[in-house]
């Protein structure tokens, strides 16, 4: 019979030692967290005002959009706050409990973004290609089961994930990261986290998935847009900055995953540290910059908002 492990079962707080080497410069990244994640809220909290608040703004697009500027506060409130508190204390911890609720609400929130973009991307398709059936098809009814969609799908996923985790007995309570992650605590187990890796990579490919149906769209899309001047200025207008917020948060999720797999100790830990904190940097900002200052009806409202100028609305 196997001999009981001294720390299994037993570990009800975690150590997150993503700062150990840089604390000398936390005082620097406080004060850029204190400027970044307010204007970050601040301009993802404008977009979301903006359109809520413009019934000319009520179209299946702005709301995903939306949606897409709701998601990016959710998940960074996963981890903004308890970074900015840990970078002030000598003592990096986070309960059991507290490291389960922000792997939920990060990768729920990461996971969010492809389906959020997999859902533009068959707006955009349905708007181009198929123009004249475009209001029978994207009813509001289609629009809400379309952001059901994108939420319900990486909650399901995610809260498996966490059940496969909280089964998992632990040997160990050092976290080599800025937050909690999943494989950083499956890779803390006494056993074999078979059943685990399974999933998770059967969640990797169901959203990889997800990015072959956005290309296979665009390329119907681009061969659509070849044929009118119309078309061709619509997909400039609102197809690109889809097509950029894709590459962005599909870049900074591959930084994460890889990392997370594959990354190696024998880099500087400043290094290990941005990798891991692409997709909660660059995603958030950049999505309501893109569509705030790209999109004219969106950048007119917002100039009419802040400047009280009589700014028409045109398609």
């Amino acid at each position: 019979m196997q001999p009981l492990l001294e720390n299994e079962s037993s570990v009800l707080v975690f150590t997150l030692s993503g700062l150990n080497e840089t604390m000398e410069n936390r005082y620097v990244f406080f004060s850029f967290t204190a400027l970044f994640y307010p204007l970050m809220v601040f301009c993802n909290v404008t977009v979301i005002f903006t359109i809520i608040s413009h019934k000319k703004l009520h179209e299946p697009m702005y709301m995903f959009i939306c949606n897409l500027c709701v998601n990016g506060l959710f998940g960074t409130s996963g981890f903004y706050p308890k970074f900015m508190y840990d970078l002030l204390s000598y003592y990096h911890v986070i309960s059991y409990d507290g490291c389960m609720i922000q792997i939920f609400v990060i990768y729920s929130s990461a996971l969010c973004d492809f389906s959020t973009l997999t859902v533009m991307a068959y707006d955009r398709y349905v708007a181009i290609c198929r123009p004249l059936e475009y209001h029978s098809i994207m009813t509001n009814q289609r629009v809400l089961q379309c952001i059901l969609f994108s939420w319900l799908t990486p909650f399901f996923c995610m809260s498996v994930l966490i059940i496969l985790i909280a089964r998992l007995t632990l040997c160990g309570s050092t976290i080599e990261k800025l937050y909690c992650e999943i494989w950083a605590v499956a890779k803390l187990s006494c056993f074999s986290t078979t059943l685990n890796n399974v999933f998770g990579y059967i969640v990797i490919l169901a959203y990889f998935a997800h990015a072959v149906l956005i290309f296979c769209s665009y390329i119907h899309l681009i061969k659509k847009c070849m044929k009118s001047i119309e078309s061709r200025h619509k997909f400039i207008q609102t197809c690109v900055p889809h097509l950029l917020s894709l590459i962005n948060v599909t870049t900074a999720l591959l930084f994460d995953v890889l990392y997370s797999r594959y990354g190696s100790k024998n880099l500087p830990q400043g290094v290990r540290n941005f990798m891991a904190l692409e997709f909660l940097l660059v995603p958030p900002i950049l999505n309501p910059l893109i569509y705030g200052l790209n999109l004219k009806t969106i950048r007119q409202q917002v100039i009419r908002l802040f400047f009280k100028k009589q700014v028409g609305i045109s398609e």
